[in-house]
């Protein structure tokens, strides 16, 4: 059975989206969170905006700013919400094809009007300190047109290449702060937008829809072309029973290990098991 047998989840992923999600590294699913969870992750990042952690960044000339935050779903309550009660954790259980929903943490991405802050091209696993599944969710809370949607080179996932890390400020490379003794070879992230081999995979989402990818799945996204409106994005990232904590050559971000040594699987109390709802601890 791929889900526990005694929960249905509130949202069944198709076949063919789990099979476009392996297969295409993303996939856009349409109409997953009702307007109630929409309203709720708004007045969530509402909170986030009056008091930002201290991992928060504002790039850019003020008032078309890109900013972002994240690791406050334990003090914003309508994070938590969502991420115990929302379909997401049955959602990328499923798209994962495993057992369970692992949550690792949010993140919210907001580009105020005109804001031409892009978001590089990366991938989000070599920034975190997990190898093997790990699913990101990313849900507009605004309509977003295909040309500030993400976008996604197709395939990527699977192609084997780990690249380094970038920061978002400076779209400097992360510097290597011990020697990469591991088996993965790092490499610069070449420039992709002239590359005429890719295929890039986007598209424009209505608030409900979210866009999954894989941990390993290149993406990028330009700025915001609206005249009057923000895009913020909700996003979520998840792992499951067969993610294994391990080591990278330079700090982590966000930087929390829950704890946990090289080879341990994820769940821990700071990543909580999430569904099956089961499984949570009481």
């Amino acid at each position: 059975a791929l889900l526990h047998t005694a929960t249905k989840p509130s949202f069944v992923v198709s076949p063919a989206d789990i099979d476009a999600f392996h297969t295409n590294s993303a996939v856009v699913l349409r109409n997953v969170f009702n307007n109630e969870w929409l309203e709720k992750i708004a007045q969530g990042v509402h909170k986030n905006l009056e008091k930002p952690s201290q991992f928060h960044e504002f790039l850019g000339p003020h008032g078309s700013r890109f900013f972002n935050d994240y690791c406050n779903w334990r003090q914003i309550e309508e994070y938590a919400d969502y991420v115990h009660n929302s379909p997401a954790a049955a959602v990328a259980a499923q798209l994962m094809r495993g057992q369970q929903a692992i949550f690792y943490h949010e993140h919210v991405l907001i580009k105020e009007p005109q804001a031409e802050r892009e978001t590089p091209w990366h991938h989000d696993q070599p920034y975190y300190p997990a190898d093997g599944p790990l699913c990101s969710m990313w849900m507009p809370l605004e309509p977003v047109s295909v040309e500030a949607s993400l976008k996604f080179v197709k395939g990527s996932h699977a192609w084997g290449r780990w690249f380094t890390p970038r920061k978002f400020a400076t779209l400097k490379n992360y510097e290597m702060d011990s020697i990469n003794n591991g088996s993965i070879q790092f490499e610069t992230i070449p420039d992709l937008d002239s590359d005429p081999d890719i295929e890039v995979l986007s598209w424009a989402v209505e608030p409900g829809d979210v866009v999954c990818f894989h941990g390993l799945t290149l993406h990028s996204a330009a700025g915001n072309p609206h005249a009057s409106r923000n895009r913020t994005a909700f996003a979520t990232r998840w792992f499951n029973e067969k993610t294994v904590c391990t080591s990278r050559p330079w700090e982590l971000s966000p930087p929390f290990t829950g704890g946990l040594a090289a080879g341990d699987g994820m769940e821990c109390d700071l990543f909580p098991v999430v569904w099956p709802p089961s499984s949570k601890k009481s």
